[in-house]
């Protein structure tokens, strides 16, 4: 047996590694502040804990042979919310973890370090984070490269991960999905930009194959290269009535970026299993048979409700004050 920390594991990529872990009969214990969350109802070891209360964490390090490490703020919009926050979650634990574990680290990064480069991108192009979420990212893995660790650099993800974890509604193929179906209209601005898309179960299977692995480094982890336009039109295939408006204008997300995985490929043999259409029908099933009560509650948005948790705090330190 071996023993997996999942830091972070409460989460949406979280759900779906921790499943896949316990169901390969490791011994595994969740770390987790329970931020987008009410409770954990997993039949699996759980510890409330902050990533930023060092000393809390300490004695599961000792636990564990493997860390997977999936805690941060998420996305661009989130991060910029309260950047000394972003720093303190996305950074500063990494550079501690790096100084005081010695075992082996999985660590998840993002493939939006690379910024906006019109070409196919491997892990030795450059990068060039626009994002406050990328550049904290970049920084962790400075952190990591002296240390048994992987890296993954995810692409965009979508899907269903499990059955507990909330769901995200503002990643692009979960939120066109939703959109198609709620509105009958999907708005597209300029739609040119590409991302690299990956299922979030196709991360949990990633994890899988090196938790014992003696592989280092950093690795590109995407299925497929999209156009933002022609993912539309692949989602309105499952909304035939669906309609598309394209406008030309520039939208404010300047990241445009193509990635190759070919080293995951040849170094681990990765091979992501789920389509885009997986993932577009998983979205479509669940709300059209109203499994979600409402698609527009701000929990399902990692920027929307981070933006009402620090409203709500800072109303609470004014009354205090």
């Amino acid at each position: 047996m071996k023993n997996v920390l999942i830091v972070g594991g409460a989460g949406y990529v979280g759900g779906a590694i921790t499943d896949l872990v316990a169901d390969q009969k490791y011994n595994v214990r969740v770390y987790d502040s329970l931020l987008y969350e009410d409770s954990y109802r997993k039949e699996i070891d759980f510890v409330f804990g902050d990533v930023r209360d060092t000393e809390r964490l300490r004695p599961h390090l000792r636990w564990a042979d493997t860390v997977v490490w999936l805690a941060a703020i998420v996305g661009d919009g989130a991060c910029q919310l309260k950047p000394e926050l972003t720093v303190a979650v996305n950074e500063e634990p990494l550079k501690w973890l790096a100084a005081n574990y010695d075992g082996r680290i999985i660590f998840m990064s993002t493939c939006s370090v690379y910024g906006a480069q019109d070409r196919e991108l491997d892990e030795d192009s450059p990068t060039s984070p626009l994002s406050l979420y990328a550049s904290t990212k970049l920084r962790a893995e400075s952190f990591l490269k002296q240390k048994n660790a992987m890296i993954f650099r995810l692409g965009t993800l979508f899907g269903v991960g499990d059955l507990y974890a909330r769901i995200r509604m503002d990643l692009v193929v979960n939120a066109l999905t939703v959109r198609a179906h709620t509105q009958g209209m999907l708005s597209v601005f300029g739609g040119d930009q590409f991302r690299p898309l990956l299922h979030v179960k196709d991360v949990a299977r990633a994890v899988v194959q090196n938790l014992r692995s003696e592989h280092t480094g950093i690795f590109n982890l995407h299925r497929q290269n999209v156009r933002i336009v022609d993912l539309a039109y692949q989602v309105r295939n499952h909304f035939p009535d669906c309609i598309i408006e394209r406008s030309e204008m520039p939208f404010q997300d300047t990241r445009n970026y193509r990635v190759s995985s070919r080293k995951a490929r040849e170094v681990f043999g990765f091979n992501p299993v789920h389509s885009i259409d997986d993932g577009i029908m998983e979205l479509k099933f669940l709300v059209e048979t109203g499994r979600i009560k409402d698609v527009n509650a701000k929990r399902y948005s990692n920027q929307a409700f981070l933006s009402t948790q620090l409203q709500e705090e800072k109303k609470a330190e004014l009354v205090a004050a």
